[in-house]
């Protein structure tokens, strides 16, 4: 179908009066030379062809040629082909995949006629999209799902990246509507289906499956693992979790701890039964072993899988523990200054290896002292021994000549200030003076009423210095060598400190008042096998709250490891993990370092960190520096299994050490550990976009209707041809004017 459309150049009065104007000069003009009446004839067809080509350009016609078609389109529809889809609840006992499988065949015949006017596109999903092939209707989708992810979002979104630039006649959803995926496909599908939206494009949902599948019904899960980060050797290693029963109630069900006895062997070493009254119980569950041997071990809660489960990944759950030999423990017996023992406490225990017993007694109250107090002194019971402001009283009949004994066997003992330390708490009477390092006199008793007496205390403020015996010994290096004593001199001043009267034959001072006269604050001793320090202050919270934490932490420190014999290293290095479960596709953070025993110069520290994955290969890791520790992260944590960090430290070129730290990745069945459906996640998704929100047997109705009223309207067409406009009627033109040219040439009018 054509027409034609005129436009004239200035309107049709101008174009007019043009063409009147040639018509006229024609007749007015004729040509005055005595011609023939055929040449006559000739030349006047000439110019009133001349004349009708100039109408022709004045008036410009257009053919404008037109055409109905219809618009290009493209119906998509996605098939979720994820493990859960497995699920058997649907009619007949179908798995959700074969009624999907069923639905699509049954529409074949639909889907056929609709690609007469419609382009179909079928795509399976599960983590990621796959095109299928369609012919005749037919999707030839396989006939089981294997995908381990449920990715809706991310589907959705990568098929408008496939598409784009195409006009959507629908989208269809056929899935079971519960999103189950991991970085990096976890978007959410609200934010795809707004995608949809955006474009004008309906979204279409059907859903497979029951909100509540009956396979699901029938699980043991474990949850919420508890477990000691560390614990010494042959110390109560104690693991917890809470066990989920669904669908065997009254069932007696056995729940095993294993640990981890040679590398990758796990033996069970305890076990315990769990038994549900009700379907749905959570159940705790508390398994102890004790570790022999040091190490990092791997330990493991399984629930045992019983007939027709499911999902039985979720029956266990795995950690790792660090079994310490030689871990240093504390007993710290103070009588009075709180502040002062919360921090020493905080100090030591900033170390993994050290555990810290704390008890207050009021030396006036017997009720205050711990029940087991006497068996506390016995030798091999604790490492070190603290006691605060604490006076004698406070210990009965033999347990102070048994302390010395075991001192004498190699036990550490330190004695911190007060009013009722020393000679002040009485004890130059007991058999502990036999292993001080200071003398004291009788008369330096201080009773409990009695105000502090002035000479047996030094006023502060004092400022602490290590003396040539502390450096030498290098307890007291709390930077390197060369800066020591500017180190020492950041620290702010002691309150003030106990006055010795005198010192141990045997003694040696460690440390100082810095101005004279010189005040003894620390003094050192090795009684038999063991080593015992006096210190004469009880403020140095003073030096944690004043800015100088660190070098506070490691002053304590320091002091517990010479007590205890740890001192004959430099340094340890370390590696820690926030955590040691991670899920699949975690972001893995950790930390190391070097634990300066004597004040390494941390600036020269260096350090190195690998990780070894579960399939044994091996990947470098990228360490940032943070003052005097490192920091690093592990962002491909996929695979499920145990994997190790190690890190190897340098200082100036020279090894101090390695350090290692194990953690794992759960194996996580996400499809099958909750296969319930979602229609409710299908409706709102359909609703976002306008589209329909369908049950599986609504789908081939659906079709119908799209195929009887195609979604892709019928656009009319143009072209248009503008003859005047082209190169032959220019051609036609010049070839008038140029034949009269020649004409009149010829017959000698020019």
């Amino acid at each position: 179908m054509f027409r034609v459309a005129l436009h004239p150049v200035g309107g049709y009065v101008l174009t007019g009066a043009i063409v009147a104007l040639l018509v006229v000069l024609l007749i007015v003009l004729p040509l005055r030379t005595p011609l023939a009446r055929n040449r006559r004839r000739i030349l006047v067809a000439i110019r009133l062809g001349v004349i009708l080509l100039v109408l022709a350009a004045l008036l410009r016609p257009t053919i404008v040629y037109t055409s109905s078609k219809r618009q290009a389109s493209t119906l998509v529809i996605l098939a979720d082909k994820s493990r859960s889809m497995q699920t058997r609840d649907s009619l007949g006992n179908e798995s959700r995949w074969e009624a999907l499988r069923s639905v699509m065949g049954d529409a074949a015949p639909v889907l056929d006629k609709l690609s007469d006017d419609v382009e179909i596109k079928v795509y399976t999903f599960a983590g990621d999209l796959s095109p299928t092939n369609v012919a005749d209707g037919d999707a030839h989708l396989e006939k089981v799902a294997t995908g381990s992810e449920s990715a809706i979002g991310a589907a959705l979104a990568d098929m408008l990246r496939r598409e784009a630039g195409k006009r959507l006649a629908g989208v269809v959803l056929l899935t079971d509507g519960a999103q189950r995926a991991l970085p990096p496909h976890d978007l959410p599908p609200q934010t795809a289906a707004r995608q949809l939206r955006d474009l004008g494009f309906l979204l279409h949902t059907v859903v497979f499956g029951q909100s509540r599948a009956a396979d699901a019904a029938r699980d043991i899960a474990l949850a919420d693992l508890h477990a000691n980060d560390s614990v010494f050797v042959k110390n109560e290693l104690s693991v917890a979790a809470t066990t989920r029963v669904s669908g065997f109630a009254h069932d007696n069900l056995p729940v095993d701890l294993l640990f981890e006895t040679a590398p990758g062997q796990m033996t069970v070493v305890a076990s315990t039964q769990v038994r549900a009254r009700a379907d749905g119980d959570q159940l705790p569950v508390e398994l102890t072993y004790i570790p022999e041997t040091p190490g990092e071990f791997k330990v493991t809660l399984r629930a045992r899988p019983q007939p027709g489960e499911l999902t039985p990944t979720n029956n266990e759950l795995s950690t790792f523990v660090t079994v310490r030999q030689g871990g240093i423990n504390v007993l710290y017996l103070e009588g009075a200054h709180p502040v002062e023992a919360k921090f020493i406490r905080r100090a030591l225990e900033a170390g993994p290896d050290v555990h810290v017993e704390y008890h207050w007694i009021d030396a006036r109250r017997p009720q205050t002292r711990p029940a087991e107090l006497s068996s506390a002194f016995e030798r091999g019971k604790y490492n070190v021994y603290i006691l605060g402001d604490l006076d004698s009283t406070a210990f009965a009949g033999p347990e102070l000549a048994k302390l010395a004994d075991t001192v004498r066997a190699g036990a550490g003992l330190l004695m911190i200030g007060g009013l009722h330390s020393f000679g002040p708490g009485g004890y130059q009477k007991t058999p502990l003076a036999e292993v001080l390092p200071i003398q004291m006199g009788d008369l330096e008793r201080q009773g409990f009423d009695d105000p502090p007496a002035t000479d047996l205390h030094v006023p502060g403020p004092l400022k602490m210095q290590p003396t040539a015996a502390g450096e030498q010994l290098r307890v007291l290096l709390l930077g390197p060598v060369a800066q020591n004593r500017d180190t020492w001199a950041l620290l702010p001043p002691l309150e003030g400190a106990n006055r010795f009267r005198g010192l141990a034959p045997l003694a040696s001072v460690l440390a100082e008042s810095a101005a004279a006269p010189r005040v003894p604050l620390l003094v050192a001793q090795t009684p038999g096998n063991g080593r015992v320090l006096a210190f004469a202050g009880d403020s140095t919270w003073h030096w944690a709250l004043g800015g100088q934490d660190a070098l506070h932490k490691r002053f304590w420190r320091q002091l517990v490891l010479w007590l205890a014999k740890k001192d004959q290293s430099d340094s340890e290095v370390w590696v820690e993990l926030p955590q040691r479960r991670y899920r699949p596709a975690s972001r893995v953070e950790f930390s190391a370092g070097v634990q300066a025993v004597e004040g390494a110069d941390a600036s020269a520290v260096a350090m190195e960190a690998e990780i070894t994955l579960p399939d044994g290969s091996r990947r470098p890791l990228r360490l940032g520096r943070q003052q005097e520790r490192f920091s690093g992260v592990f962002l491909e944590a996929n695979a499920a299994g145990d994997y190790t960090v190690t890190v190897k430290a340098t200082r100036n070129g020279q090894p101090l050490g390695t350090a290692s730290a194990r953690f794992l990745v759960e194996v996580v069945d996400l499809e099958l550990e909750s296969p319930q459906a979602d229609p409710n996640l299908l409706t709102q998704l359909a609703n976002i976009t306008g589209g329909e929100a369908m049950v599986a047997e609504q789908l081939g109705s659906f079709l119908e209707r799209l195929e009887k009223q195609p979604p892709a309207p019928l656009v009319t067409i143009e072209a248009k041809q503008e003859p005047w406009d082209t190169w032959p009627f220019l051609l036609a033109f010049a070839a008038l004017l140029i034949g009269e040219w020649a004409l009149r040439k010829r017959w000698g009018l020019v």
